[in-house]
């Protein structure tokens, strides 16, 4: 048990303390603001305070953003120590900087709700990025933070009792078409011929060959040597758009494919471009996939990773969504949040810690090919590299591949291969 002192208990102090303390390092904890509890207390003391303590304490003089209730503009500077970059730097304190409001900062995306630059597709432009800037978006800085605190903290207590989290993998896909030429009718496959002649077309149309996006069959062949689990994110827009191309979720042949798959995997939904900021449309697209898998659908992630906070999360919460995934960026791969964990959304907004949890993922195939302009074997590379850094850091690994990239289109050589190669990677 570790009894936090502080001179004001806030709702973000209350958040970070939960997520550093009780999900990361395992540990019970108190937070207090009686000075008596500290005197009489046998237990190791973090104070969070700029008070001195003759107790055995590990001091954390706190900069002002966890005592705040506003949202407004922070100066970061950024310094080196212990081998790594930090913000929200302290004197006269233990710890080099103040770890609890650095990792609030980046974990509740404080600099998103502040005025910034939109990227093309109207989303948060990861340039605007405090990670981006200095460098560290690459690398899961949060888990770094803790892993260095955590051995801080058993330096000075031996007997608190650390139960640390594994590293683990959760492996994710977009199903954003299904397939590239079967079940779209023939008035949409005769504009896409005369729009772009294809041999192929006619032989998947005549059964003679396989659609190349249909990947998922051969997904599921794949032998692994540990089970990772897995979570398929299915496009059921109502109406089709430029960027909604899937099959319409009405159809015999999504049905089937949807009711297929969730006998092997959790099936979460895939938010349409239409659906952005829309409930009513995105309730009605949930209501669809539930009907279709005759159970209720808990988990989530926007497509194109478009989402605008708060809005998004809380309309994700009041339709009935447990778990989102879309913590990443759609424009080049890497640590949104700096973490590697999953964790609760906190809502600056309004305050509060909310029931939805974020799970964030570092890896799009989709950034690679398109944004990043990797080939196949720079991916790869890239892939190892976070692999690596999660199983270092003992953090969660989320991947997202989509299906069509794991099919046999020309476009996506190379990409089959790579997959294999990550399958052992894991292991």
């Amino acid at each position: 048990m570790l009894l936090v002192y502080t001179e004001k208990i806030t709702e973000r102090l209350q958040y970070i303390c939960h997520f550093i303390l009780k999900e990361q390092f395992g540990v019970d904890f108190t937070i207090t603001q009686k000075i008596e509890d500290c005197h009489s207390s046998n237990r190791l003391i973090i104070n969070y305070s700029n008070k001195t303590f003759t107790q055995p304490n590990c001091k954390i003089k706190p900069h002002s953003l966890l005592f705040e209730e506003s949202i407004k503009e922070l100066t970061i500077d950024c310094f080196e120590g212990n081998s790594y970059l930090a913000f929200f730097q302290t004197r006269d304190s233990d710890f080099a900087f103040d770890i609890f409001a650095a990792a609030f900062f980046l974990l509740s995306r404080y600099e998103e709700y502040l005025p910034h630059t939109k990227d093309v597709y109207g989303r948060y432009a990861h340039e605007n990025s405090v990670a981006f800037k200095h460098n560290f978006l690459h690398i899961p800085l949060v888990n770094i933070w803790l892993k260095d605190f955590a051995n801080y903290l058993k330096k000075m207590d031996a007997t608190i009792p650390f139960h640390e989290p594994n590293y683990k993998t959760i492996i994710t896909y977009d199903v954003d078409m299904a397939w590239s030429f079967q079940h779209k009718g023939f008035i949409r496959n005769l504009g896409g011929f005369f729009k772009k002649p294809s041999w192929e077309r006619l032989q998947v149309l005549a059964r003679i060959q396989k659609d190349p996006f249909d990947s998922f069959e051969w997904i599921h062949s794949q032998p692994e040597k540990t089970k990772s689990e897995k979570i398929f994110f299915y496009l059921v827009a109502i109406a089709r758009s430029k960027y909604d191309k899937n099959v319409s979720p009405l159809t015999k042949a999504m049905k089937q494919l949807i009711k297929k798959e969730s006998r092997l995997n959790p099936i979460g939904i895939h938010p349409s471009w239409n659906s952005y900021n829309n409930e009513k449309s995105l309730r009605e697209e949930k209501n669809i996939l539930e009907q279709t898998l005759e159970k209720q659908v808990i988990h989530s992630r926007q497509h194109y990773i478009k989402f605008d906070l708060p809005n998004t999360f809380q309309q994700l919460i009041d339709i009935g969504i447990q778990n989102d995934f879309s913590m990443g960026y759609g424009s080049i791969n890497g640590f949104r949040a700096s973490a590697a964990s999953s964790f609760f959304w906190y809502d600056l907004k309004n305050e509060k810690t909310t029931s939805l949890r974020l799970y964030p993922f570092c890896f799009m195939d989709a950034n690679c090919h398109y944004e990043q302009q990797l080939n196949t074997q720079q991916a790869f590379e890239e892939l190892t590299h976070y692999v690596n850094l999660c199983k270092e850091n003992n953090g969660l690994f989320i991947p997202i591949f989509h299906n069509n990239f794991l099919g046999t289109s020309q476009e996506f050589i190379g990409w089959r291969e790579l997959y294999l190669k990550f399958l052992k990677e894991i292991a």
